[in-house]
This record gives C-alpha cells, sequence and structure tokens, in this order.
C-alpha cells in the first residue's frame, strides 16, 4: 500500500488549489500541476509558479494571483504594480514545471506523482500520458458503486493498475480538479485505440465532475458515457453545473439595499409583447447559476449560431470568433464581459444570458427563451420563490454544458458560483468569490429551504456581499443584487420556458 499526501494542484491564471488525501507513497517535495510551461521559485516567505507566457505569478500553496514578473529586471511585482514582493531572480535558473500530457478534458490528481483519469473510460495515465491503470468506483455489498450521499452518485474509487493491483486508494472525483485537453495534445491515451470520452460539460467550458457546481456532475449520469465537457478541444471555460447554487426567494418583507437593481417607476420600461417561434422548443424546466468569467462556448467560431463577444480584464472587447485566443481559464486574456450580467427592465421583466442542455442546444448559440417563472423551485420551494410567481425572465444562449438538465437553463449571474475553473480571480484580482459551487447565497445560508421570517436575512446577507466585493465593479455588482432583489434571492427556481421568434435587442447588443 501507498500512502497520499496533501499536494497542490496549480492552474496558472485562474489559480485554483487540490487537495486529495488517500493511498500513495510518501513524499516531502510537492508535486505542483501547471497548465502552461511556468517556473518554479522558492521566494523569501513563499513559493511561487511563474508562468512564463504571460508572467503570472501564482501563490504555490494557496493558489492566490499575487502579482507578475518582470523576467527584464529579475523581479516579482504585487498586484498594486507598486509592492516588490521578491527581486534579484535569475528566472533561467529557475527549476521549470511542464503541463502533463493530457488528450481530453480529464481529472487531475496530484499524489506522490500526477495521475489524469479520463471520464467514461476512467483509464488513467501518468503525466506524460503512458497509460498506467484504470479508476473503479468503490463498491458496496451488492456490488453496486457507494453513492455519495451529498451529491447523489457515485465519486469515490481506487486507481489500480492492470492486473487489479492498487496503486492510489481513496480518490474522490469530486474533490479533483478538471484540466483541459488544450494543456497538452497528444494521442488518445486509451491503449485500444478507442476514442476516450470528453469529459462533458462544455459550458463556458470545462467544469467540475460532481460538487455542486451550479451544480453536480453525475459521473455515471450520461447516457453515452461522457461527464463534463468543456469543448474538449478549445480553449474552455467552465459551465455550470447541473446543481444550482440553491437561491433564496424574497419575501414581502425582504430588505431592500440602498443600491438596489430595481429602476424606479420613472425609468422602468414597459414590457415587450414577445413573439413565440412557432415549433419552437418549450416546455417546464428551471434555473441553476454560475458566473466563472471564462469564455464561453459561443464564442469560438464553429458552434453554430451566433458567436458570442469576449472580453479582457481590462474589458476591453477582443475579436470575434478568433479561436487562437485562448480563455483566461487556460492563461489567455478572453472571458466574460462584465456587462453580459443580468439587468432589468422593469418589476416584472429582466434579460440575462444562460448556459443550455449541451445534447439539446449545441448549435442553438444566440437563441432566446422566456422564461415565466411559477413560483416553486426544483429543490427549495418557499417564501423566496413565491415571490417570483408570474415574473418573466429572458434568457439568451451564450453557452451549453452536457451536465446541464433538459429544461435547465444555468443563468449567468456574478456571485453565483465560479465552479472548478475560476476565471474571475484573474479577471478581477478578487479572490473572495464565495463557495465555487453556490456562490455567496450558499454562503449566506440561502441554499436549503428558509423560514419566512428567514427569508429577510438571507437576502440582506446577499446583498451586502454584492455591495462589498463588487463595489468596484459596478456591473458585476448589478448583476449580483439582481440576484438578492428581482430574483429574490431565489434557489433554483422552476419556470415554464417558451423559445422566442427574435431576442431582444437589449441583449443582441450585448452577445
Amino acid at each position: 500500500m501507498k500512502r497520499i499526501i496533501l499536494k497542490s494542484v496549480i492552474t496558472i491564471a485562474t489559480a485554483f488549489l487540490l487537495f486529495n488525501c488517500g493511498d500513495a507513497t510518501n513524499s516531502s517535495d510537492p508535486n505542483y500541476v501547471v497548465t502552461s510551461q511556468s517556473y518554479l521559485y522558492e521566494g523569501n516567505d513563499a513559493d511561487y509558479i511563474i508562468d512564463q507566457a504571460t508572467g503570472i505569478v501564482t501563490n504555490a500553496e494557496t493558489g492566490e494571483v499575487v502579482g507578475t514578473a518582470d523576467f527584464a529586471t529579475g523581479r516579482i511585482i504585487a498586484t498594486d504594480n507598486i509592492t516588490v514582493l521578491e527581486e534579484g531572480i535569475v528566472f533561467a535558473e529557475l527549476d521549470q514545471l511542464t503541463p502533463p500530457v493530457i488528450s481530453s478534458d480529464a481529472w487531475v490528481l496530484a499524489a506522490d506523482e500526477t495521475y489524469i483519469i479520463y471520464p467514461g473510460t476512467y483509464q488513467v495515465t501518468d503525466a506524460n500520458g503512458t497509460p498506467i491503470g484504470t479508476f473503479v468506483f468503490d463498491l458496496d455489498d451488492a456490488g453496486n458503486p457507494i453513492v455519495n450521499p451529498e451529491l447523489g452518485f457515485p465519486t469515490t474509487g481506487t486507481i489500480v493498475d492492470g492486473e487489479g493491483e492498487t496503486i492510489v486508494k481513496e480518490v474522490d472525483l469530486s474533490t479533483l480538479k478538471v484540466f483541459s485537453a488544450t494543456i497538452n495534445n497528444v494521442p488518445n491515451p486509451d491503449p485500444n485505440g478507442g476514442e476516450t470520452p470528453n469529459p462533458g460539460i462544455e459550458s463556458s467550458e470545462s467544469t467540475n465532475p460532481g460538487i455542486e457546481s451550479s451544480e453536480s456532475l453525475n459521473p455515471l449520469s450520461s447516457s453515452d458515457g461522457t461527464i463534463l465537457s468543456s469543448d474538449s478541444n478549445q480553449p474552455t471555460s467552465s459551465v455550470a453545473n447541473t446543481h444550482s447554487s440553491s437561491s433564496t426567494a424574497k419575501s414581502s418583507s425582504s430588505a431592500k439595499s440602498s443600491s438596489s437593481v430595481a429602476s424606479s417607476s420613472s425609468q422602468q420600461q414597459a414590457t415587450p409583447n414577445f413573439k413565440i417561434k412557432n415549433g419552437g422548443r418549450s416546455g417546464q424546466g428551471w434555473g441553476s447559476r454560475y458566473w466563472d468569467c471564462c469564455k464561453p462556448h459561443c464564442a469560438w467560431s464553429d458552434k453554430g449560431g451566433s458567436i458570442a463577444r469576449t472580453c479582457n480584464a481590462q474589458q476591453q472587447e477582443l475579436p470575434k470568433g478568433d479561436d487562437m485566443v485562448k480563455s483566461i481559464c487556460d492563461g489567455g486574456p478572453a472571458g466574460l464581459c462584465n456587462n453580459q450580467a443580468p439587468f432589468v427592465i422593469n418589476d416584472e421583466l429582466a434579460y440575462a444570458f444562460a448556459a443550455g442542455p449541451g445534447n439539446e442546444y449545441a448549435g442553438s448559440c444566440g437563441s432566446c427563451f422566456l422564461l415565466t417563472f411559477d413560483g416553486n423551485s426544483r429543490h427549495t420551494t418557499d417564501a423566496r420563490t413565491a415571490a417570483l410567481k408570474g415574473k418573466k425572465l429572458v434568457i439568451m444562449i451564450s453557452n451549453i454544458g452536457y451536465d446541464v438538465e433538459n429544461g435547465q437553463f444555468d443563468m449567468m449571474i456574478p456571485g453565483g458560483g465560479v465552479g472548478i475553473f475560476n476565471g474571475c480571480s484573474a479577471m478581477w484580482g478578487i479572490s473572495n468569490l464565495g463557495s465555487s459551487h453556490g456562490g455567496f447565497l450558499k454562503d449566506c445560508g440561502g441554499d436549503q429551504k428558509l423560514t419566512d421570517a428567514k427569508v429577510a436575512t438571507v437576502q440582506k446577507c446577499l446583498e451586502d456581499k454584492c455591495n462589498s466585493v463588487f463595489a468596484n465593479i459596478p456591473e458585476a455588482k448589478a448583476g449580483c443584487l439582481f440576484h438578492a432583489q428581482w430574483l429574490a434571492a431565489a434557489n433554483n427556481p422552476s419556470f415554464k420556458y417558451e423559445e422566442l421568434e427574435e431576442c431582444p435587442q437589449e441583449l443582441k447588443s450585448k452577445f
């Protein structure tokens, strides 16, 4: 038996850390995993990962983006562009970190060495892409995979070699980060020559296989064996999860922030008459939420429908459909534009962007749907969702997720949860973005069914977080307050959805 110690997995630019406990050999040296060629610098107070292409510097222990490297002068400059964190560095003499070989989106486990676990086939390779074994789920006494009680599907198991001998045990997929195929494209690792399924959620695109993203992914749920797709062959961003971070509904006594997003009656627009598309998609559905700042599915040129715009960290619009521009979640500059946050038209109508189910909406970029809330919730019907009854939200598809259910729309709401790929720390320079799967609402306790007396407290907590964290990002703040106020802090509200003949101009101008 081998014993696993805690190790760090770093994604440069997105600055993520993953830890896993289990069985593997002890090692005193940290095994850092990066997404682009990097330097490792042992500083006076911390170890730093330095992206050789972008110069972005990440704290190796915490995963926080702390500054940039000035290669010419041998210094590390803090994010305030003034403070010198380290100097006298000879970068050419530093240890180099090379990204692992990954042929399609996969979970990465950093233990005594790096293990790549491919959803669907559950083939396991080492960092060089060499097949070394298989991930097998833990079984109960009846021989069935043991279901994670919090998530509702199996996540734990063991990596075994070709003869069934244990390599690493006590592996929990829900704690691992999904890395994109764009880290290092190589021939398929399947020794039998089969095509390794893309871990499936190509929302913005790659995402987490199983924690409560805007919801959790079920490794066994997909009929074609895929999990989490992030548009595997493109630099991807994360899209949401099937489970939303539960939101709360607003009671009649809920508190209103002084920075409310609702317009005054004199500023509100009239509700237009929307034309429902003849033969278009319709049905009963529900909404989850996310905002990961990653380049969305519809920003790539070959996804079908209209091409979505992207912005860099300075909120400068980038050329549309340029597939050479990587997502900010993969170390590139392209991410969501802040003005794609939800916005209110009047007390009964608002507009937003969203991710739709990948198995139904691939090729539907730029399609719009009218959502009419029915006062209920997929998970937590209470006074908050009741307050939404009759309100209408028009959403425009800019992303897809193969873990998103039919009828589900994953609404893009700042503070709604970044999921497994956090591009927002790099985009905004903010680390306090709430629970990765659930966002600010979960931090406020709003992911549970609330009593009427508790609703106002949770809503006020959410408003305070929006006002504090996004104090200097007006559009993100307004989008966050939209959730707290117009959307009544509701968690996974349900609705009737109908496809529209044409999208509102207000959405098309921001797409």
